[in-house]
């Protein structure tokens, strides 16, 4: 049976990548991730200058995911950039450069910068807080989103993946609006919220920032309809993300239309070995249902 899979002409020897996060930040993590059986792997996202991010606490463990306001912290960009070599230069597998910036001409030069170390895609987080708008997502617009997918298709030749946030009204318009200008892949979802959790002892919030986005199995429901939904309305390869942690997580994801899955939580849950455990529960479910090719799963849902 066949379990590798292609997204924009670049093969994938399975459908699981690390998503954007903690584990993306060294090229020795990286490789780690890599080693550990992912069929791809993703930078945290890369800024346009040195994040310290919120103060802890920034993580709350739910009994049904997580709650996280890390505050897109970073390093300076030349610093990542040197781990996103390395690791291009150490993973023989592709590495995808997630990034962010402050405004839509700043995420054209962010992707020029990271282009010259050649990652396999460029990951634009159009989810990530738009300052001048006070944490409301450049996402959340339709022609903003546009405008910024434009703008990197612009600047680089290299394929672009554009993460799309869930927190919007409907999800396909923003998706064909980066489509049309551009987009190679979409990424979907990022974190639902904001949402909050309250000590009932100090009366206080836990989370420094108060607010935080839910990621894990709490908002699967809300992913694979999000996937599902994208599928129907654009041509071009989906990364399912959010909530995935089993093999069944990963099949339901890519029959709603997903090409491959994002993995992040669901290390959390279960440790770095969530990888080769997915792609084996994967191959168990194809072997015992004849199937012989991913191709035949990714979108059943909608026969």
């Amino acid at each position: 049976m066949k379990t590798s899979i292609k997204i924009s002409n670049i093969r994938l020897e399975n459908p699981t990548i690390l998503a954007a996060g903690i584990l993306g930040v060294t090229a020795s993590s990286m490789v780690r991730v890599a080693n550990e059986g992912a069929g791809a792997v993703t930078t945290k996202s890369i800024g346009p200058e040195k994040r310290g991010g919120h103060e802890n606490p920034v993580i709350v463990e739910l009994d049904y995911g997580l709650l996280n306001a890390i505050g897109l912290s970073c390093p300076e960009p030349d610093e990542a950039i040197k781990e996103l070599k390395k690791a291009i230069r150490l993973i023989d597998k592709p590495v995808i450069a997630s990034f962010f910036a402050r405004t839509i001409s700043e995420f054209g030069y962010m992707a020029e910068l990271i282009s010259e170390a050649k990652p396999a895609f460029l990951e634009v987080n159009i989810s990530c807080p738009n300052v001048g708008e006070f944490g409301k997502p450049f996402g959340c617009n339709i022609r903003t989103a546009g405008k910024i997918t434009r703008i990197v298709r612009n600047s680089t030749e290299i394929p672009i993946i554009v993460k799309l946030t869930p927190n919007v009204v409907d999800i396909k318009l923003i998706a064909k609006e980066v489509e049309d200008n551009g987009a190679d892949v979409i990424s979907a979802i990022n974190t639902l919220g904001p949402g909050m959790k309250i000590d009932i002892i100090s009366g206080k919030p836990i989370l420094s920032n108060k607010f935080g986005g839910m990621s894990g199995q709490c908002i699967k429901p809300i992913a694979v309809r999000c996937v599902y939904e994208i599928y129907d309305v654009v041509d071009i390869p989906i990364i399912g993300i959010g909530g995935v942690k089993s093999g069944e997580d990963a099949i339901e994801m890519m029959m709603a239309g997903a090409s491959a899955v994002g993995i992040g939580t669901g290390i959390w849950n279960k440790g770095i070995g969530i990888f080769k455990e997915i792609v084996s529960e994967i191959e168990e479910f194809m072997s015992a249902n004849n199937y012989k090719d991913l191709k035949e799963i990714i979108g059943k849902a909608h026969n």
